[in-house]
């Protein structure tokens, strides 16, 4: 084993060791974006049953007249 050898070794390792940081980071995206999309439609949804049962009056809030 020479030099090169050991050079290439290594250049190789660090080739597999970013490709998997990568697939690692698509992962992570990929669940976050999942997430936020549930966290959204829970959201909407939310908003939803509030604006069907009307809009609330505040009772702080008092008209004058």
């Amino acid at each position: 084993m020479n030099v090169n050898d050991v050079v290439a070794e290594k250049i190789a390792a660090a080739k597999r060791k970013a490709e998997e940081a990568k697939r690692r980071r698509l992962a992570l995206a990929a669940n976050r974006q999942r997430g936020l999309a549930i966290r959204h439609a829970a959201k909407l949804r939310r908003q939803a049953a509030n604006n069907f049962l009307g809009p609330q009056e505040n009772p702080t809030t008092e008209e004058n007249p």
